[in-house]
């Protein structure tokens, strides 16, 4: 199995060790417009090799993209040009509709698996790339009905290599739950840090007072700007619903706050704790996975 990575960060990294860990692929190809994210990734043993990018798609039996979602729209009619008729694409991207409109049509698009690993950490880089960054976490595949049997097959078993829950929905649907389980994260962590960096101007008080609450809250920040910049942009419309249900939130924090109410604002916080249920019953289904 020759597999070609086209984007050598912490996703297309990291799936790189495994994938080559776990014997799935016979050899690894990247791609990657950073030149020095190439030589550093041929240093770290990542891939075998790092060839142009139409060599490395005609040679590939699976091409997976792991680029920020706008590359992988101005990417996609290349690479449906370049690979064999019997070769899988399949993208990882954050968002799907926009992708999956975009293909629509297209006479290769059986080719095509839209997925989406629910992985990742807030650093960047083929410096970044760690084993088992996917073990029991959950894979999405969306819109199977649009893609062969065969290659949604083959999709499944790379997933399944890497100890991966299988999760089918659509496109549509993908989007609207990504942005409030993953893309809202983001923005609060951003918006939190800026909050942070334009009222406390001491950076010893940042560091004196920061604890583990603070850390892990703000973690995220640390992101890939163009990333999630991309990431927006493309779910723009649900990110703007979500926004808009968490400032109503916000307010009503405020609002209790600021009038005394703070049994009320307990009641809420209650309220809050029960996501600890969701979480543990999703901590239980990777260790089980």
């Amino acid at each position: 199995m020759i597999i070609t990575i086209i984007g050598l960060g912490l996703i297309g990294g990291s799936l790189a060790k495994d994938l080559r860990a776990n014997g799935f692929a016979t050899e690894l190809l990247g791609v990657d417009a950073n030149p020095n994210h190439q030589q550093t990734a041929l240093e770290l043993g990542l891939v075998d090799d790092c060839p142009p990018l139409e060599h490395a798609c005609m040679k590939a039996d699976i091409v997976v993209l792991t680029v920020p979602v706008n590359a992988i729209l101005s990417l996609l009619p290349a690479i449906l040009t370049y690979v064999r008729s019997t070769a899988v694409i399949v993208d990882m991207g954050s968002t799907k509709e926009e992708i999956a409109n975009e293909i629509r049509g297209h006479k290769a698009r059986k080719q095509v698996v839209l997925a989406h690993p629910m992985a990742g950490t807030e650093f960047s880089g083929p410096t970044a790339a760690i084993n088992n960054l996917f073990h029991g976490k959950a894979a999405i595949i969306a819109d199977q009905h649009d893609s062969s049997p065969e290659a949604v097959q083959l999709v499944e078993r790379l997933f399944k290599s890497l100890f991966m829950r299988i999760i089918h929905m659509e496109a549509k649907e993908h989007d609207v739950h990504a942005a409030y389980v993953s893309h809202i994260s983001h923005i609060s962590s951003y918006v939190l840090s800026l909050t942070v960096l334009e009222k406390e101007k001491s950076e010893q008080n940042i560091f004196n007072l920061a604890s583990g609450g603070f850390t892990s809250t703000v973690r995220l920040a640390k992101s890939s700007p163009t990333m999630w910049r991309d990431v927006f942009m493309q779910n723009a419309d649900n990110v703007l619903d979500v926004l808009d249900s968490y400032l109503e939130k916000m307010q009503e924090f405020r609002t209790l706050i600021a009038e005394g109410k703070f049994e009320e604002v307990h009641r809420l916080m209650e309220e809050a704790n029960e996501i600890s249920k969701i979480l543990t019953k999703n901590k239980r289904l990777q260790l089980h996975s």
